[in-house]
């Protein structure tokens, strides 16, 4: 689509890739404003609003490159092996680093963070549990269009099971930190609720442009290097892409809406492999990165664990020094797989 775009120097495609991630992140910010805007103007809690709407919003990026990897694999305008690698390295990549080093940052600017038990059934397990079912359905180095089916009928399910339990129990309580409470409501009307819903599809147009400059530009550089692809996912597109979660969670902190940060952080974990791994499946199929499949989704599974081993011992509350755990926990994934899993 942007080939055009392209530039013939190693220097060149840097640039490019780089302003492309700069709009994207922007493009990815101002829907998720305009989304979580339109959560508040249905009335629904801020832990759900996470979960669903604001999780879903924050993946943009996530499933933005994954539809235009796809597409770009199909018309034969992006090779099939490097963009597998580039979107999967990149989606997970950016689930470690929020249930990690972000979910580090914000316990620091909180204090501390609260989970309720039945968030660590509801939420963290599923969050788990989806990072193992990926591992299952990749085993074979593939992920069929029937992957991406059983994985995106997975999120459509768990979100129907979300917005069924927020109906049935969902009051609006003060200790539930909803923005209501606490500010003017972004929209007022049906007529300012479908003006955000037209920025938000713009938002969204311009988020899939900038992700087909970036995925052609780091095409570019792997084919120039010979680095694995999914290793420049996971240190580029990865932590670009969760630059949305991070924005919105600091946010939620400062509003004192908790479960705002906390659902976003969950409910992209959730989200962006059920809807990105799937819809990207669906379209093109997958070739599965043997360091994607030994190293990123077990590590990820273990880091799941780990934190949710954290918040039952210590029933439900997450303090600095749980956080500087989770930093470290980045840290060492990071050096583990540029060190070890730098080839595909």
């Amino acid at each position: 689509m942007l080939e055009f775009l392209r530039p013939e120097s190693m220097a060149g495609n840097i640039a490019l890739g780089l302003a492309a991630l700069v709009l994207l992140v922007l493009a990815a910010d101002l829907a998720v404003t305009k989304l979580v805007d339109l959560a508040e103007y249905f009335h629904l809690s801020t832990t759900f609003m996470g979960m669903t709407v604001v999780s879903l919003a924050t993946s943009i990026p996530e499933i933005t490159a994954h539809v235009t990897a796809s597409i770009g694999i199909l018309r034969g305008t992006l090779d099939y092996e490097i963009g597998s690698a580039i979107v999967l390295g990149a989606n997970i990549g950016s689930d470690v680093i929020q249930q990690t080093l972000i979910m580090g940052i914000v316990v620091f600017l909180a204090g501390r963070l609260y989970f309720r038990r039945y968030f660590l059934w509801k939420s963290l397990a599923p969050m788990i549990a989806t990072t193992v079912m990926c591992i299952i359905l990749g085993w074979d180095r593939v992920l069929s269009r029937m992957d991406g089916v059983i994985l995106f009928g997975s999120f459509v399910a768990y979100t129907y099971y979300l917005y069924q339990d927020e109906r049935k129990y969902f009051k609006p309580v003060a200790d539930e930190g909803t923005l209501e409470e606490q500010e003017e409501p972004a929209i007022r009307n049906a007529r300012e609720a479908t003006m955000a819903a037209l920025v938000t599809l713009g938002a969204m147009a311009v988020t899939v442009l900038s992700a087909q400059a970036v995925l052609q530009s780091t095409e570019f550089v792997v084919l120039a290097t010979g680095v694995g692809g999914s290793l420049i996912g996971v240190i580029t597109l990865g932590t670009a892409s969760a630059l949305p979660e991070l924005i919105t969670a600091v946010s939620g902190v400062r509003k004192s809406a908790h479960g705002i940060s906390l659902g976003t952080l969950v409910g992209s974990n959730i989200t962006n492999p059920l809807v990105a791994f799937g819809l990207g499946a669906m379209i093109s199929t997958y070739w599965m990165p043997r360091p994607v499949l030994v190293w990123d989704l077990p590590w990820e599974t273990v880091t799941g664990i780990i934190l949710w081993a954290i918040l039952w011992f210590t029933k439900g509350k997450l303090n600095r020094v749980g956080g500087v755990y989770l930093v470290v926990l980045y840290v060492f994934y990071m050096l583990t797989r540029a060190i070890f899993f730098a080839v595909d």
